[in-house]
């Protein structure tokens, strides 16, 4: 079968790889010209399989109240006229219910549980190269209200069979010794020794050229301008360099694939949400961590690839901008500082944002839509990376009528019909 693959981002690439594998005939297209030069690109490097959360939480809107007045917050709202963005939020305080947060935690970690299992047998198949760290992921807490919460959603995790220890500061600094210079700042922390943490573009880069190989192809600095629908069939896409026509069609656009689905009449509530990161070389090794460790006052992940640092975080609801502004390079550079103060030159720092694609309840939406050879693989929001592996091959299983290796409840289209 002739399958069309629309992005090359992380989510596009598996999902082009496992379709290859499944012995379809794939071609990717991307307007730019590598794969994974947009949200893949400079992410937080963590597969947190284990210790990935919704956003969408008991407590947020209070804490989202009290964000906004603060210089260095984890989340900015940038309020514009964007019907979109208001009906995404709505959707979302919905979720911040203690009820509707087990349930989309239950299905997030359904499916990141399987992906990183697939990642783990793809690396063992392929050799491929990223460097990956199996140094497991600390999660910081500054408060003891920080420690409680964690404490209870513990049990949650426990249930769920996410292997994880609670620290004391003691303990934090034993997993991480570079957090002895601020130690005083450390309450403890949650260790979840099976999450891992790489390189996502060297990831997903190597996989582009692993699949290139086995021979998909790549359709590179094309844009993609719509989809042209006969019935309950899409009949072709229509790109700046002519049509393209297959006998099935995969969108992984990440945020702009709702642009792509509304003049079809599919209204898919996933919102571009804004992330920043900092990459710096490391000049002191000791001073730098080991694994990658989550600050969960500030919401930035610190991750060690090789001899560089990168940290990134903040949500931010701008819509579809891409513009770097100084104060918010400013929170993350700040957050990263005072937990390894001498790991590097901060002022050489490489900043770098881009638009996670996001569901109000946070789960993605994966599989078939109202067109008969139309899928889904987008909303992955924070755990693209984490999530890829997994969501290529459901989605390889879907398109070649097999049965996936997990229930599909609660992570496709209609549960926001």
């Amino acid at each position: 079968m002739k399958v069309l693959v629309l992005g090359s981002g992380v989510i596009g690439v598996t999902t082009a790889y496992y379709l290859n594998q499944a012995g379809h005939e794939v071609t990717v297209v991307d307007r730019q010209a590598k794969p994974a030069m947009e949200t893949s690109r400079a992410n937080g490097g963590q597969v947190s399989w284990g210790a990935g959360t919704p956003w969408a939480a008991p407590g947020i809107p209070l804490k989202a109240l009290q964000w906004l007045f603060r210089r260095h917050s984890p989340l900015v709202l940038r309020p514009r006229f964007d019907p979109a963005m208001w009906s995404w939020l709505l959707k979302m305080l919905a979720n911040c219910t203690s009820a509707r947060y087990a349930v989309n935690k239950e299905r997030m970690l359904r499916l990141a549980r399987y992906s990183h299992e697939c990642l783990v047998e793809l690396r063992r198949m392929t050799g491929i190269s990223y460097q990956e760290s199996q140094h497991g992921l600390l999660e910081l807490f500054h408060t003891g209200r920080e420690l409680d919460n964690a404490e209870r959603d513990m049990v949650l995790l426990e249930r769920a069979g996410v292997k994880c220890r609670l620290l004391d500061r003691d303990g934090c600094l034993a997993q991480e010794p570079a957090l002895q210079s601020t130690n005083e700042k450390i309450s403890g922390g949650l260790h979840f020794p099976e999450d891992e943490s790489g390189d996502c573009y060297q990831f997903t880069q190597g996989l582009a050229t692993r699949s290139m190989t086995d021979g998909v192809k790549y359709v590179l600095s094309t844009n993609i301008e719509r989809l042209e629908a006969d019935g309950n069939r899409i009949e072709r896409v229509i790109t700046d360099r002519g049509e393209m026509v297959a006998d099935t069609y995969v969108l992984a656009c990440g945020s702009y694939t709702p642009l792509l689905l509304r003049p079809l009449g599919i209204n898919l509530p996933v919102y571009p949400v804004k992330g920043y990161s900092a990459t710096v070389t490391v000049t002191d090794s000791a001073a730098a961590p080991v694994g990658s460790i989550t600050d969960a006052t500030y919401k930035v992940v610190i991750t060690r690839l090789g001899n560089r640092l990168r940290a990134a975080g903040t949500a931010e609801l701008a819509g579809y901008d891409l513009s770097l502004p100084p104060a918010r390079m400013a929170t993350i550079a700040h957050v990263v500082s005072e937990l390894f103060p001498g790991a590097g030159n901060y002022t050489d720092a490489e900043y770098w944002c881009g638009l996670r694609p996001m569901t109000p309840d946070n789960p993605p939406v994966i599989g078939t839509t109202a067109f008969q050879n139309l899928y889904l693989n987008t909303g992955h929001g924070t755990l693209g990376w984490t999530m890829s592996c997994g969501s290529g091959r459901i989605l390889a299983d879907l398109v070649s009528q097999r049965s996936p290796d997990i229930s599909l409840e609660g992570l496709t289209l209609a549960r926001f019909a």
